[in-house]
Formats: C-alpha cells, sequence, structure tokens
C-alpha cells in the first residue's frame, strides 16, 4: 500500500517534469489543438451523418428491390415446379397421358423462346414429357429435399423433383431448366433508379444475373440475401452506396483542415514573434565571453516589445560585467608582479643565507663545524632548489618535475660532500612526474637526509636514486639505495641520535609509509603526483 502510494504521489511529479521538458512551442500547438479538436469533431461527424442518411436511402431502396425480385422469381420457379409436379404425378400413373403432358409443355411453351425446358422421365431414364436435359446442366432429384436445385454458373439454374404416387412411388422424376436470361427478366423489379447487380447462389457455385461495373476508388457497396424457399436457392442483391465524390470529402475533410491550420498559423505567429527571438537571444547569451558586449539588435525576427527590453537589460548587464572585468584583470596583473617580487625576494634571501654559511664554513676551526656548516647547507639548497623550479613554474603551475629537482639536488649534494665522500657516486631513475610544491620541498628534505645518512655511515658507498610510476595514476615509489644503509651498529646510532626523528617526520608529511630493507639497504615510500611531464 505504502508503494502504491508513493506511486501515485510521484505520478504528478512527472508529468510536471515532462511538461517542463516540452518546448514552448510544442505546448501552445497542443493547447490550441486541444481547444479546436471538438469542433472540428463535430463539424467532422456532421457531415459523416448526411452521408450516412443517403445510404440509408439507397439501404432502403435495396431492400424494396430484393424482395420484390426473390417474390418474383420464388412464384415463377413455384408455379412452374408445381405444374411439373403434376404433370409428373399423372404420368407416375399412367405414362400415356398425353394431357398431362400437353398442360406441362403449356406452362412452359412462353418461356421455351428464352431457353427453358423440361423432361418427365421414367424410372430407366427415359423421356416420357419433354426433351432429355444434357448431362452437364441435369441434376438428380434429392430424397431429402423436395426440389433439388443446382446453380450452373453463366448459364441458369436447373431444378428436379420425383414422383410420389402409391403405384411407383418416385420411379419417374422430372427436371427444368431456367435460363439465366430468363431469370434476369423475371427477377428484375418494377422501379429501382440506381445500378444494382442480382446473384443467385446455391450449392456453392453463382449464377450472376445484372451486374455492376468494376468497383471504382472509394466505392462502396450495400449486400443483401433473400432465401427463394425453393433448395438452397438464394437470391443475393448489391447496390452501389451513396458515392464519396469531391464535395463530400472536401465537407468531411474541411473541418480538419480547418483545424490543423488554425493551429499551425497560431503557433506559427507565436514561434515568430516570441520563440525565436527568446532562442536567438538566449544564443547570444550563451555565446556571452567576459569583456564583451551582447547585441540584442542582432535579433531582426519582429519580437515582442518585451523581448527587446529584456535584450536592451542583457546589454547593460555585459557593460556592467565587462568594465569588472576590466578591473579584475588589472588587479590580476598587479597581484601577479607582486607575487614574482615576494618570489624573488624568498630566492634572494635564501641565497644570502647560502653566501653566510660558505662564509662561516670557510671560517671553521675544526672539522666537525665544518661538517655541520655543510649539513646546514646542503638543507638550505634543497628548500633553494624546490623554490627556484616552483618560481619557475608559476605562469603555467602544472606541478614541479621530480627529475629536475632530485637531478640539480644531488649535483649540490656532490658538490658539498665531505672531504672522504669526494668521489661519491650518485646515480638517479627518474620517471617523469609532476608533484606539488609541499610534496617537493618534502621529497628533497627526505631525500638529503637519507643521502647524508648514507655518507655519514659510509662516505665511499654509492647511491641510486629513483622514482617510478605506482599502481595508482595518482601515485610514485621513491626509492633510495646504497650499501652505506645496510643495517649495522654505526647505522643504528646515527638514526637513533640525529636522523631518525627527522626522517619519521618526513615520511608523516608525505602521509605514507616509509619501508626500510636492512638486508638491501633501501629506504622506499610511495609520495602523491599531480601527472606526468
Amino acid at each position: 500500500m505504502d508503494q502504491e502510494a508513493g506511486a501515485s504521489a510521484a505520478s504528478p511529479t512527472e508529468q510536471r517534469r515532462l511538461a517542463e521538458r516540452l518546448p514552448t512551442g510544442a505546448k501552445v500547438f497542443l493547447i490550441l489543438s486541444a481547444a479546436l479538436l471538438p469542433l472540428a469533431i463535430i463539424a467532422f461527424f456532421a457531415s459523416l451523418r448526411t452521408t450516412q442518411i443517403a445510404d440509408d436511402s439507397t439501404r432502403a431502396a435495396l431492400r424494396i428491390a430484393s424482395v420484390e425480385s426473390a417474390r418474383k422469381v420464388g412464384i415463377e420457379l413455384i408455379g412452374d415446379m408445381t405444374a411439373l409436379r403434376v404433370a409428373l404425378n399423372a404420368l407416375d400413373t399412367d405414362a400415356a397421358d398425353a394431357p398431362s403432358c400437353a398442360r406441362a409443355q403449356g406452362v412452359f411453351a412462353p418461356q421455351v423462346a428464352s431457353g427453358s425446358r423440361f423432361v418427365i422421365s421414367d424410372a430407366k431414364g427415359r423421356p416420357i414429357c419433354g426433351a432429355a436435359l444434357p448431362d452437364d446442366i441435369s441434376v438428380k432429384p434429392s430424397r431429402a429435399e423436395p426440389i433439388a436445385a443446382r446453380v450452373i454458373p453463366g448459364r441458369g439454374v436447373t431444378l428436379a423433383i420425383s414422383g410420389a404416387t402409391s403405384g411407383n412411388r418416385g420411379r419417374t422424376h422430372a427436371e427444368a431448366f431456367f435460363p439465366a436470361s430468363f431469370l434476369a427478366r423475371t427477377a428484375k423489379p418494377s422501379a429501382f433508379a440506381p445500378d444494382y447487380e442480382a446473384q443467385i447462389l446455391g450449392g456453392g457455385e453463382t449464377l450472376t444475373l445484372f451486374d455492376l461495373p468494376p468497383r471504382e476508388a472509394l466505392e462502396r457497396r450495400g449486400t443483401l440475401r433473400i432465401d427463394l424457399g425453393i433448395g438452397d436457392l438464394v437470391l443475393q442483391t448489391r447496390a452501389r452506396s451513396a458515392p464519396i465524390t469531391s464535395p463530400v470529402l472536401i465537407a468531411m475533410l474541411l473541418p480538419i483542415v480547418m483545424w490543423a491550420a488554425a493551429a499551425g498559423i497560431a503557433w506559427l505567429v507565436v514561434d515568430r514573434l516570441l520563440i525565436r527571438p527568446l532562442r536567438s537571444l538566449r544564443a547570444s547569451v550563451a555565446s556571452f565571453t567576459p569583456g564583451e558586449e551582447i547585441n540584442p539588435d542582432a535579433i531582426t525576427l519582429l519580437p515582442a516589445q518585451e523581448i527587446r527590453e529584456l535584450g536592451d537589460t542583457f546589454r547593460a548587464i555585459s557593460r556592467t560585467v565587462a568594465e569588472h572585468e576590466a578591473g579584475l584583470a588589472e588587479g590580476l596583473v598587479r597581484q601577479t608582479k607582486l607575487t614574482r617580487e615576494v618570489h624573488h625576494r624568498v630566492k634572494n634571501n635564501l641565497q644570502v643565507i647560502s653566501s653566510l654559511i660558505n662564509f662561516h664554513a670557510r671560517g671553521a676551526r675544526s672539522a666537525e663545524a665544518t661538517a655541520a656548516y655543510a649539513s646546514i647547507q646542503r638543507r638550505v639548497d634543497a628548500l633553494a632548489v624546490v623554490h627556484r623550479h616552483h618560481f619557475a613554474e608559476l605562469e603555467v603551475n602544472r606541478g614541479l618535475s621530480l627529475r629536475s629537482v632530485i637531478g640539480e639536488l644531488a649535483s649540490n649534494i656532490r658538490a658539498t660532500a665531505p672531504e672522504g665522500a669526494t668521489k661519491l657516486s650518485i646515480a638517479i631513475e627518474i620517471a617523469p612526474v609532476l608533484a606539488t610544491q609541499d610534496i617537493a620541498i618534502a621529497i628533497s628534505f627526505l631525500v638529503t637526509e637519507i643521502v647524508e645518512l648514507s655518507m655519514t655511515s659510509n662516505p665511499s658507498a654509492p647511491i641510486r636514486i629513483s622514482v617510478r610510476e605506482g599502481d595508482t595514476p595518482d601515485r610514485a615509489i621513491l626509492r633510495v639505495v646504497s650499501p652505506g644503509l645496510i643495517d649495522g651498529d654505526a647505522l643504528q646510532t646515527l638514526i637513533a641520535e640525529r636522523y631518525g626523528r627527522v626522517i619519521e617526520g618526513l615520511s608523516r608529511q608525505l602521509r605514507s609509509k616509509l619501508h626500510y630493507d636492512p638486508f638491501v639497504g633501501a629506504y622506499e615510500i610511495a609520495v602523491a603526483i599531480t601527472g606526468r611531464d
């Protein structure tokens, strides 16, 4: 029940969304069509009713003519067969009854000229009265029906009866053939103005008495069937219904045409005066670029005054936006200059600090002081390298290339190496990846700390620094390998006293776990990257 209630509650919402998605032109057309459609339907059915009245009149005339034709044909056939039955019964009793045969011939005498004929045969099929019928039009009497009928298409109808006297029951029989021309004259009604078609149906065969011309386009015909009461014979008549002429078609279709024309003209007016100008104005606003001015004068489709006023409003707004954009662009130029000046000053300050460290290092009186100054110098160089590359990428701001940063950092480390590590070998294999300034600074400090840890533990040990792409597009693997980083007592002492806390803090800043392989002497950590160089 709750689901049904929810579905019924959502139905109006869906209908409202569908109505909102329809274009305005379609909405106008649908509303006007719905308003005018009842009038068009009323006019259409009025024209259709007029045609139906004419059809009813034609159908009534066809019914009268069919009843009259069936009555005339039935009376003629039943009368002839009744006279033939009287003669058959008499001849069935006395085959030499010449007066009975003469009376039968007298009944059929007026029809001989039209092709009608009859024959009364004995039990062996020998003619007693009349002439024998050919086999192709002959029919044997049926015990199930009083009169057996056979329809010969294109020729006529043959009727047969058998004798029914007490002496020779059913041993004699009579046949009568009625040609199509005779039946056509008999079936013709006394008064029926329209053309019609008459057919006698029986035994699955059809005998056409009157035929209509071939059916024309849009022609309709009414059909009526009446049982003749003789065997299974049926009289079928057809007549044309009221024809659908051009004036009738125009009268029926004119309301629909007027409905479509009214809806179309109304839609065209709304489309020209409202919808198209609004679309043009929308296209101008959609293609608007800050700094330009919207030109509503491009709308030349005679829009409504309200649309022109709306276009003028958009023009005023675009002018205001252009003025603000110009002010923002000028402020951005000033801000860029200030940012460059700040970076330049920071770079100079780092250079001054580096120079001061070098000056004091030259005046140091002990090796420990000189090593301390060199250690400080390496960290300042690490910061300066990142800052210099960040300043170079300031215009594009895609990120810092770790290959350039670590390459320059390795050169500075070799330059400031202690006396025992003058032949220090640092190999680098860096993938072309980019990182942010914060990540690059942490990586530079971490590499500096690990390399210095290796140099302090074993000054002559070679060092290999690599950066390869990680398992995901936003990760890379930083790896520093050196024999000087293999686990030992001296290394553990250095980590515990000096380097361990710094390295751990830098790994936290990189938000990743630092892995250490004591047997190989390798530090490895996953770092975040922004893309490929």
